[in-house]
């Protein structure tokens, strides 16, 4: 995954499409985002293999995948997000090229660099239908992140065309979204937007 200004991800949840999923991460790889996270938490490590296998052939080149290292080996994948509780046990890191943790704290975000992540996602900054009746950090605490590692910080939670050019602002060097990238007619232009907003 190659980092730039203005990074955007995509976070999955099949369960939001309107469309076939595959045919949507396919349309999503096509765009400039630089990864696409397949979260889909709610399936058995069985169930997310299979539906890892699918994915991967579509949209290979920019697929993360998301909390199963066993998984990830198995189908010698290389890129990987855990949550900071499965980054500490994740043995012979030096497999991967790319490891990404969920970080809900400062001490999470200096914690999952020390154990060799090569990004964050932070989170989540802003109130969210994901996380309904939590607070959003907001960009002091993404502010704080960023300056307390020296990895790309990606800021997730309520990130629109409204908001997004204050999360770069704050210091993050992307961005992470699911909801708008699932449902929206045209993930194409739905990117364009995000990037203009910027501009």
């Amino acid at each position: 995954m190659i980092i730039c200004m203005y990074d955007i991800i995509c976070v999955t949840n099949r369960k939001l499409c309107t469309d076939v999923f595959t045919d949507r991460l396919r349309r999503i790889a096509e765009t400039d985002v630089s990864g696409i996270i397949l979260r889909e938490k709610d399936l058995s490590e069985g169930e997310y293999e299979q539906l890892s296998e699918s994915v991967i052939k579509e949209a290979g080149k920019k697929i993360i995948l998301h909390s199963f290292d066993k998984t990830a080996r198995k189908l010698d994948f290389r890129r990987i997000h855990l949550p900071i509780s499965l980054l500490r046990d994740l043995r012979d890191k030096e497999y991967y090229q790319v490891i990404g943790a969920s970080c809900h704290s400062i001490a999470e975000a200096v914690e999952a660099e020390s154990l060799g992540c090569t990004y964050i996602t932070a989170g989540h900054i802003f109130d969210t239908d994901c996380k309904k009746g939590l607070q959003g950090r907001g960009l002091d605490f993404l502010t704080e992140v960023c300056r307390s590692v020296s990895i790309p910080v990606y800021a997730i939670g309520g990130i629109t065309k409204d908001n997004i050019a204050s999360v770069f602002n704050a210091g993050a060097s992307g961005v992470c979204v699911m909801s708008s990238l699932m449902e929206c007619c045209d993930p194409k232009e739905y990117i364009f937007e995000l990037r203009s907003a910027v501009k």
